[in-house]
């Protein structure tokens, strides 16, 4: 799942090992004794065969199932997963024999449902048959609806699914835990016009009459319940053959070829990861279904032979689409393509171990991407993704990458940046650790050994470790199973003869504890990768704390060289100025890890502001487009820093203006077809960025765009369409907003509209911020984009949205996903340096959150009260630098 909390859920108990004791268990033990689960075990399920009638217009469905499962024990009940569901009739059978009636009581807190025999059944298989009903809901869980305007404007209303983690139960009464694998038959009743998709082809379709078809589908390999999927609704396919295997893009009815990039985008990912897993894709067909709207959780669900991908990152529309949304449709598919192999085939046990679902499927996707997009300079992304993690990972309250995972919600609350991009970042590290061969073999070796299994960590670590990659394993630990950041910190450099001898120490990096850290920091078995600025690479292992390296050649010194290390690195002031004046001669990834470092050491105050800032001044004219890119962001941010001081704030946009302005005068502000994709992204980012700080060019142009719309509504359709109108949005007044509001309200696709409503909450206007929430808790914007139009106007006013939430509470939470819930409002305050935030985030979390929902509140207060002891300092010493120039 591409990125996130049940509010039914209680602290629904383990009854087996915890998880410190299964890390170290002994390989003899049983499955049972090593993954923890919230059922009894005395149970097991082989085969589901589940018929379901939707009722769109009702928002209701019928469901019948039957289940063969293998009683392990004589027993007089036996409990699984249920939620929202209303049993009708239940009964039981063995073998050939009569069913007996048996009955069904529901525990609604804990989402599960006792079967009572009425008497004690001995050991073996049986078949257990259920005739049930549930509710559609209109956000994305469980079985859903999607309302959307198809292109002649008709209303129309299309039913999707999405189980992940722990909302197949809302669909079936099942054993909904990963390690709980069967084989699934899946039968529907749907509208006889309409298209239904699943996991499998279909296998027979009858008409029923009154308008209603029979959908049979083939069976499913063994699987997780969190992977079945169900779809149905007006829909067009489009197709390739990839050997065997039948690639699809499902789509509303006339978006066909919206999806043609998407589809020849899979099409080359199945056969990169048939060949790199050495193991062919197993199912005859894999679709990719496109829904409307959105969601706070996911972007896209990796279910086996049936991916959901919202259409804002499926569909390439030459209307609205620009350069990057389509490296993001080609990186999202490839991220739910790898999970086909790692996450569907082979399955972690327990959501303890999501990263291996998650961080593999964030590296396979930079992988894949780079491979086919090598002049994306997609390996750039990882740097990002690792400052990402960084950032949550530097505070008292990150977690470990394998987490313990007690509840539901705490299931849900996992799918979070160390659980993606820190996963993704350990895993760069440890492949670059044992060689790429090495590792794919050991992948490789993992994958055959355990498919449709499920696995622990440590599974995947012996493989690769027997592949020839001694010592990963000691590494690994250490950096999956506690959490933070190491600090390697460069102490001298002495050059003999030739040769530079580095001697290295490791501590901690922190945003909210340094001086606790510096004096007792966790310790790290830490790869090493350095050189002397142009010489080779040299390796070594920061272990106990202290290390040392020698590196051939003497000059400027660069360690984490690659960037394939998650650590920061602390150089002296000499070193730092040296590595200054080398900067123009680093490859761009050592570039842009150079700079994200040294502004991250600056503001967690390491080392002076001003260090980090001369560093960005010395970036060299030919510059990659990415670095450039990134230096424009840090000028955003300095601009954002002084919120309240307009005369600096007019300093740094004049500044940016100098700096950049040329680029863009450079590039030119039109789209061309001759492009790269790299100067099209930077183009964008220069015309928001310096839009944003009020660049009277680009507000003129933006604005003589805008107004062109009346006597031609095609004046901005093309790749800049959104980047223009961002820019108009930030500087709307109340004409401009009206106008873009009508644009929403005539947009002629689900994607446009989508995106206009987003706009509508970006304005620095307060008085507009305001009637952007207002609109929010309307029908206008629909179901699925409210939450997004509010969470915009949060980007600008952070305070304004936390109190329109709070005090509509239950208004805004049912326009978020349940298994976004906890998230939603500390979301909104994430960047807010008010110190009220503080208390209104703490009441708000005492009063409606359980203790074990509570951890998206903690990481956002520690991160606000980080910002409001950090920013007086940081926005003196960016001052200084200011008064310089």
């Amino acid at each position: 799942m591409k990125i996130r909390s049940i509010l039914a859920a209680s602290a629904a108990f383990l009854v087996l090992t915890p998880i410190s004791q299964i890390q170290a268990a002994p390989a003899k033990q049983s499955a049972a004794q090593l993954v923890p689960s919230q059922l009894p075990r005395n149970a097991v399920p082989t085969h589901y065969a589940i018929t379901v009638t939707p009722d769109a217009a009702k928002l209701r469905y019928d469901g019948k199932v039957r289940i063969e499962f293998q009683l392990k024990s004589a027993s007089k009940a036996i409990t699984l997963n249920a939620a929202d569901i209303e049993f009708r009739a239940v009964s039981v059978a063995k073998g050939r024999a009569a069913a007996t009636p048996a009955n069904a009581s529901v525990n609604a807190a804990a989402q599960t449902a006792t079967i009572d025999f009425g008497r004690t059944l001995t050991a073996g298989r049986y078949t257990l048959f259920i005739d049930y009903a549930g509710k559609i809901l209109q956000q994305a869980n469980g079985i859903f609806a999607l309302d959307y305007k198809d292109p002649t404007g008709a209303e129309k209303r299309a039913i999707f699914t999405q189980f992940e983690a722990p909302d197949a139960r809302r669909f079936v009464p099942s054993w909904d835990e990963p390690s709980y694998k069967a084989t699934f038959d899946l039968t529907v009743n749907v509208p006889a016009d309409q298209m239904a998709v699943s996991n499998m082809p279909v296998a027979a379709r009858r008409d029923l009459g009154n308008g209603t078809a029979e959908v049979r589908f083939a069976t499913t390999p063994k699987m997780s319940t969190y992977l079945l999927f169900f779809g149905m609704g007006e829909f067009d396919r489009i197709t390739k053959q990839v050997g065997p295997t039948e690639v699809g893009v499902v789509v509303g009815k006339g978006n066909g070829p919206k999806g043609q990039y998407a589809l020849d985008a899979s099409a080359k990912l199945v056969g990169y990861y048939n060949e790199y897993f050495d193991a062919p894709y197993p199912l005859p067909k894999l679709d990719n279904v496109a829904g409307p709207g959105q969601s706070q959780f996911f972007s896209a669900m990796e279910n086996w032979g049936a991916i959901f991908t919202f259409e804002r990152v499926l569909l390439n529309d030459p209307k609205i689409t620009n350069a990057r949304t389509r490296q993001g449709i080609f990186a999202t598919d490839a991220h739910e393509i790898a999970h086909q192999w790692f996450g569907n085939l082979v399955t972690m046990a327990w959501w303890d171990d999501l990263w291996l679902n998650e961080g593999f499927a964030s590296w396979m996707e930079s992988k894949a991407t780079a491979h086919f997009n090598p002049e994306w300079q997609s390996n750039l992304d990882r740097v990002n993704g690792r400052e990402a993690a960084m950032g949550l990972d530097a505070y008292v309250t990150t977690h470990p990458v394998i987490q313990k995972i007690s509840t539901v919600e705490q299931t849900s609350q996992a799918f979070d940046t160390i659980t993606y991009q820190k996963g993704e970042a350990v895993i760069t590290m440890l492949e670059a650790f044992a060689g790429e061969d090495i590792w794919r073999n050991g992948l490789r070796a993992y994958m055959k050994k355990h498919a449709y299994g499920n696995t622990r960590t440590d599974d995947l670590w012996t493989a690769v470790e027997a592949a020839g990659a001694k010592g990963l394993v000691k590494i690994a630990h250490d950096f999956t199973r506690q959490p933070g950041v190491p600090l390697i910190s460069v102490n001298s450099a002495q050059c003999v003869n030739g040769m530079t001898q580095l001697a290295l120490s490791q501590s901690e990096f922190s945003r909210d504890r340094k001086t606790a850290t510096a004096a007792t920091p966790q310790r790290w078995n830490v790869p090493v990768i350095a050189q002397i600025v142009g010489n080779a690479t040299a390796t070594t292992i920061v272990s106990g704390g202290a290390g040392n390296i020698t590196l051939p050649g003497c000059g400027a010194v660069l360690v984490n060289a690659g960037q394939s290390g998650y650590y920061r690195v602390l150089y002296t002031p000499d070193m730092m100025a040296a590595l200054k004046d080398a900067f123009p001669k680093l490859a761009p990834i050592d570039q842009l890890g150079l700079l994200n470092d040294s502004q991250s050491l600056a503001y967690g105050a390491y080392q002076p502001v001003r260090t980090a800032l001369e560093l960005v001044d010395a970036e060299p004219a030919a510059a990659s487009q990415r670095v450039t890119e990134d230096n424009v962001a840090t000028f955003a941010y300095l601009y954002g820093l002084y919120y309240k001081d307009a005369a600096r704030q007019a300093k740094l946009a004049a500044m940016a203006t100098q700096r950049f302005g040329p680029v863009l005068n450079r590039l030119g502000m039109k789209q061309n077809v001759s492009d790269s994709t790299l100067d099209a992204n930077l183009r964008s980012a220069l015309i928001s960025t310096l839009g944003y700080m009020g660049d009277a060019n680009v507000v003129a142009e933006a604005n003589r765009l805008f107004n062109a719309l009346d006597a031609d509504p095609a004046t901005l359709d093309g790749p800049l369409r959104t980047t223009w109108l961002g820019v108009v949005a930030r500087n709307a007044d109340q004409t401009a907003w009206n106008k873009l509001r009508m644009l929403g309200q005539s947009a002629e696709s689900q994607l446009v509209k989508s995106s206009m409503y987003r706009l509508l909450g970006a304005s620095r206007d307060i008085a507009l911020a305001n009637q952007a929430l207002a609109l929010a808790l309307t029908p206008e914007p629909g179901a699925t984009l409210s939450a997004a139009m509010i969470g915009s106007v949060a980007g600008e006013h952070p305070d304004l949205a936390v109190d329109f939430a709070l005090a509509n509470r239950a208004a805004v939470e049912a326009l978020v996903d349940v298994s976004s819930t906890s998230e939603f409002i500390p979301g909104l305050a994430n960047g807010s340096s008010d110190p009220a935030m503080v208390a209104k985030l703490t009441s708000y979390a005492e009063a409606h959150l359980k203790p074990e929902s509570r951890k998206p509140v903690e990481q956002t207060i520690v991160a606000i009260q980080t910002r409001i002891t950090s920013q007086p300092r940081i926005r003196s010493e960016v001052s200084n630098w200011l008064d310089a120039k």
